[in-house]
């Protein structure tokens, strides 16, 4: 994997307005007929876009929609790699130094749809509210939180997802956690080289698995191929899946879980969750729920306390809670916090919520509220932007929003211990004094619970300060950008690191040779 090399047709040019579809648009002559010899993706599509945000603010930029082709050392192509770039306008000067940010989804098997047209792209499809349809609206609308204010954009979908694919249409090979991340180090890399951004300040924003790829991603970028990050924004990300998927015999699934159950109670009782109306949650959590977790079920005592306190904090019935012994799990929460009413909550956002398909059975099986409801509208929004606005039409493939086969087939390596990338994060943050991570959570998200990642981070170093690695918990789930207030938060937050990592790479290029950050000097290098 870490030997394919990318290459790219040029790209064919297309007018378009602000928001509809490109009123002409032409191929450009490819620049030999080795360039297509076995893609089936078109050539690249290049529109041009004006977008009008409150306040009276417009963002000028281009819209390339295309693919990189992967190929081995003797030419052969391997995999063709999706993307859509956003690069706001200026002189080569600007562009050549403004930052540029590359944004991969998780899974494994996501495409980068959910940051695209939920959170970071210049156009939003909106889908807040405490229940999303499957037959909703498509419309996409300006959004006014988009990071074109201070970055570049480049959304890669792996093979598997979007339209990417490999060549023989087989993509086991790249569904593996080193594989994968090699096989993303190169597109990035290679973007940079087709496009001169080598020299602009580059960071990376992963959702999900796609969080966990982050670290993987920036230590191949900085070991193996010589590219070096100013930052990374991981959301809702798994860092260690040791702590994401532990056993039910062990305490830490419930420790980490609980205060974001405590958060759904507050959101129920019409409060907003804040890290202070939060702190009481998470001391009993660390503190003494994990004691008595550690006394067993067969302690009828601790088994009370927990009872108790855990029907108080979740506002679980306090029969269930005592049936479960303190320990509620994902599963029995989504179902039993809206029985009364035959509704089932999200794992990935419990504001949301869907009727139960059999509420009087026993045990029920039933969809996502969220994850399951927005295959069908992300899925057919991404198509209309594609073929629509940016002229880049795809018609003899079909567009993988969520693909269960890349999931399902996923190896996760060999070795006895469960994959985590906290060893990765400690290595880029030390080697690197200027780089810069923000983990962004949501409080109401069961799938990666925002406790697990401040319990991680609480272990890391320091590193020199300065909140180099910092967490950040917004209103919200899984995807908790798709509230106004969050996502405008977060656009902030985002903001502010990038402005903190360009200070820093600053800094570093200004110091004199020889001299460290603290003024002492330097030992000199053979």
């Amino acid at each position: 994997m870490a030997a394919l090399i990318a290459l790219t047709p040029l790209p064919s040019i297309a007018q378009s307005s602000p928001h509809g579809p490109p009123e002409a648009a032409r191929k450009a002559p490819e620049r030999g007929s080795e360039t297509r010899e076995g893609r089936k993706l078109p050539a690249d599509s290049v529109t041009e876009h004006s977008l009008a945000l409150p306040g009276g603010r417009t963002i000028d930029f281009t819209a390339t929609a295309g693919s990189l082709g992967l190929v081995d050392e003797s030419g052969k192509l391997q995999a063709e790699i999706a993307f859509i770039a956003y690069v706001k306008k200026g002189d080569a000067k600007d562009v050549a130094s403004r930052p540029v940010s590359f944004a991969i989804n998780g899974g494994p098997g996501a495409a980068s749809a959910y940051l695209n047209i939920g959170a970071l792209g210049p156009w939003r499809l909106p889908t807040d509210g405490t229940s999303i349809s499957p037959s909703q609206k498509i419309a996409l609308q300006p959004n006014a939180e988009t990071w074109l204010d201070f970055t570049d954009l480049v959304f890669i979908d792996p093979v598997g997802t979007g339209y990417s694919r490999a060549a023989d249409g087989d993509g086991k090979s790249y569904w593996n956690v080193d594989g994968d991340a090699s096989v993303l180090a190169s597109s990035i890399a290679r973007y940079l080289r087709q496009n001169d951004r080598m020299a602009s300040p580059k960071f990376y924003v992963g959702e999900s698995y796609g969080g966990f790829r982050g670290p993987l991603i920036a230590s191949k970028l900085q070991e193996e191929i010589g590219v070096g990050l100013s930052g990374l924004v991981l959301l809702s990300p798994v860092l260690d899946f040791a702590w994401l998927q532990s056993a039910r015999t062990t305490p830490w699934g419930f420790v980490t879980r609980l205060p974001s159950l405590a958060a759904a109670a507050l959101e129920r009782s019409g409060a907003v969750p804040t890290r202070s109306l939060m702190a009481e949650a998470e001391r009993y959590a660390a503190g003494d729920y994990l004691t008595d977790l550690l006394k067993g079920p067969g302690d009828t005592e601790a088994v009370a306390r927990l009872s108790g306190r855990v029907s108080a904090l979740t506002g679980l019935d306090p029969e269930t809670t005592r049936r479960q012994a303190g320990r509620p799990t994902t599963n029995s929460y989504q179902r039993e916090i809206g029985r009364d009413l035959g509704r089932v909550s999200s794992a990935y956002d419990t504001s949301v919520t869907g009727w139960d398909p059999d509420p009087t059975a026993p045990h029920s099986g039933f969809e996502d509220p969220v994850l399951t409801a927005l295959q069908a509208p992300l899925t057919s929004a991404m198509v209309e932007l594609y073929g629509k606005t940016l002229n880049w039409r795809v018609t003899n493939m079909r567009y993988e929003l969520l693909n269960g086969a890349v999931n399902r087939g996923w190896s996760w390596g060999s070795g006895r211990s469960a994959p985590e990338v906290m060893g990765a994060l400690k290595g880029i943050l030390s080697l690197d004094g200027s780089l810069r991570v923000l983990v962004a959570h949501g409080y109401t998200d069961l799938v990666t619970p925002y406790f697990t990642s401040k319990l991680l981070i609480d272990q890391m170093p320091a590193y020199g300060g300065g909140e180099r690695l910092k967490l950040a918990v917004y209103p919200g789930g899984h995807m908790f950008y798709a509230r106004a207030d969050s996502r405008a938060a977060f656009h902030a937050d985002a903001a502010d690191l990038f402005a903190r990592a360009l200070q820093a790479r600053s800094d570093g290029a200004a110091r004199t040779p020889g001299t460290a950050r603290d003024g002492t000097q330097e030992r000199p290098t053979p």
